[in-house]
């Protein structure tokens, strides 16, 4: 496919939606994308063949049902610094509901699988001051790191950081930040540990998190993250 042909995919501001949207890293039904987007389900039901197409979506389904998810975390990665670059210098949102999501989104949210916002952001800080990461040349989990993760059951998969798999870790732009937080196996891990243990729950469908009074403290406790940079209210 030629970068034209590519870039078309995303020039719409329908499939540009399903793909922000499924950057919380679940499953929609075409239905669901299309009351996000305000489209009609014929309409809804084109645009994802088109990004089906274009090796953009993934496609399953259950019964009746019609789920999509972004293809892997390539796309995921593409998207978010796609959005990363956009957002550079947007207008400020235009309804109130818009800017309630967006202040949310900045303080918490999912990143397809990992942890963002300034939550992410804060626990990334955290990791690196503890020294369980080091960033000499990339991001790199330590010895002190695994331990650690060994030590609150935090398992990365067992052939993360092999070749062709996903990278055990590797640093993510936060579009809201301007800086970095932790993706790859480890971000993933780190996400969906603070799912399970409800250190985290989400806001509504969207993308958007709330950090657990269970969750301040666990953070606060494990590494050392200040209420203050978990507060989502």
């Amino acid at each position: 496919m030629s970068l034209a042909r590519f870039a078309a995919l995303l020039a719409d501001p329908t499939r540009a939606a399903f793909c922000t949207a499924l950057l919380d890293g679940r499953a929609w039904t075409a239905g669901e994308l299309a009351r996000h987007a305000g489209v009609a389900p014929s309409t809804a039901s084109e645009h994802l063949s088109r990004l089906i197409e274009g090796g953009l979506l993934a496609e399953e389904r259950q019964g009746r049902h019609r789920y999509v998810r972004l293809a892997d975390q390539t796309v995921a990665t593409l998207i978010e610094d796609l959005t990363a670059f956009a957002e550079r210098g947007a207008p400020a949102p235009r309804t109130l509901r818009e800017a309630t999501r967006l202040s949310a989104e900045a303080r918490a949210r999912t990143c397809y699988d990992h942890l963002a916002g300034r939550l992410g952001v804060a626990v990334a800080d955290a990791l690196l001051d503890r020294g369980l990461l080091a960033d000499d040349a990339g991001l790199t989990v330590t010895e002190h790191g695994r331990a650690w993760l060994a030590e609150q059951a935090i398992e990365l998969p067992p052939r993360a950081g092999r070749r062709g798999a996903r990278p055990v870790v590797r640093s993510c732009l936060d579009w809201t930040e301007r800086r970095t937080h932790v993706g790859g196996a480890l971000g993933a891990a780190l996400c969906r540990t603070a799912l399970d243990r409800a250190w985290v729950e989400r806001i509504g469908s969207g993308r958007a998190l709330r950090v657990t009074p269970s969750g301040t403290r666990a953070l606060h406790d494990l590494l050392g993250v200040r209420p203050e940079e978990t507060a989502t209210r």
